[in-house]
């Protein structure tokens, strides 16, 4: 199946500042976008420059990354999207627009689902990304014939596609502000008497490629990963009971199974200056579990540890992105 592969600078908002992109989406045969089985959305970490290892290089490119994650899943069928953090201090990703309540250099002091900031983000961003690569498809076309055909696909999939969020490192701050965010919204939607398992069925085409508000976007997170998170500080991993019991009870209510992927290395998990992770992760794994273990299935978890037994060291850490298991 062909692809439209490119980098794109977007904003959440008029004069925000820019994200950078990198996107690898599926064309039909007639080089329009096609509506994908899922929507891979990964957030990545704080930079590193000057190792003069090519491996790393090679794996903090976003762009090479968009290639590899398109390639990991739904057997082709699934847009890759990579975002890097809109701001860095230093080296530092600034998550501040999707998780409002970081510091200065991008650590989080809370996860505050008010106003759903990263989900309404994640609509905002892949809406600006479509419509650029609409636009660049239609330039393109008009290049190559007088036809004004529409760059979207004709044929509407059974479902609007899935979302699968995946974070690295640093990026694991937005999945844990997503995750406070299902949650919540869960809640309320029962509150509110809302049907959480249904979007809304009068969709154009258009509508079906990407998530366009933030209920859209959370009722169709199919999974999270956690991809070698870790942080200067706590809050790496969820470690609030009444966060992961609402989103059991939220999968409980849905037609469809939520999975949870701990995805880690001895460079995270077995670093002795910074214990913390470890102990978050075994908490929320234990949570999680306890929570499955009600739903018969539904809530699906799993842990995932990459090069046990090596010297702890950075390469692994980039590494996990090209052996990471994410079916």
């Amino acid at each position: 199946m062909e692809r439209w592969t490119g980098v794109l600078h977007v904003p959440l908002s008029r004069g925000g500042p820019l994200f950078r992109i990198a996107a690898s989406v599926i064309l039909t045969p007639s080089k329009t976008l096609a509506v994908p089985r899922a929507n891979a959305v990964l957030f990545t970490g704080d930079r590193v420059r000057g190792t003069g290892e090519p491996a790393i290089e090679r794996l903090s490119d976003a762009a090479y990354l968009a290639g590899l994650l398109a390639g990991k899943l739904a057997a082709g069928e699934a847009n890759a999207w990579v975002v890097d953090a809109a701001c860095f201090a230093g080296p530092y990703a600034v998550y501040r627009e999707l998780v409002p309540s970081v510091d200065t250099v991008g650590d989080p002091k809370r996860y505050d689902p008010s106003g759903l900031p990263a989900a309404a983000g994640v609509a905002n961003i892949l809406t600006h990304c479509i419509r650029e690569i609409q636009n660049k498809i239609m330039r393109g076309s008009l290049k190559d014939s007088a036809s004004n055909q529409e760059p979207t696909a004709l044929l509407l999939p059974p479902c609007p596609p899935k979302t699968i969020v995946l974070g690295f490192s640093k990026g694991g701050v937005v999945v844990n502000q997503l995750v406070t965010e299902l949650s919540c919204w869960a809640s309320e939607s029962t509150k509110n008497s809302v049907d959480v398992s249904q979007r809304s069925t009068v969709l154009l085409i258009h509508d079906l490629l990407v998530p366009h508000t933030a209920s859209d976007v959370l009722s169709s997170i199919s999974a999270f990963h956690y991809l070698d998170v870790g942080l200067n500080c706590a809050g790496a991993y969820i470690t609030d009971h009444a966060v992961i019991k609402e989103i059991a009870n939220f999968v409980s209510r849905t037609t469809d199974n939520l999975r949870f992927s701990l995805h880690g290395t001895p460079r995270q998990w077995s670093d002795p200056n910074r214990p913390w992770i470890l102990t978050e992760k075994n908490m929320m794994l234990r949570l999680l579990q306890d929570e499955a273990k009600k739903y018969e299935g539904r809530l699906i978890v799993s842990e995932k540890k990459y090069f046990d037994g090596r010297p702890r060291n950075l390469l692994m850490h980039f590494e996990i992105l090209e052996v990471m298991d994410i079916c």
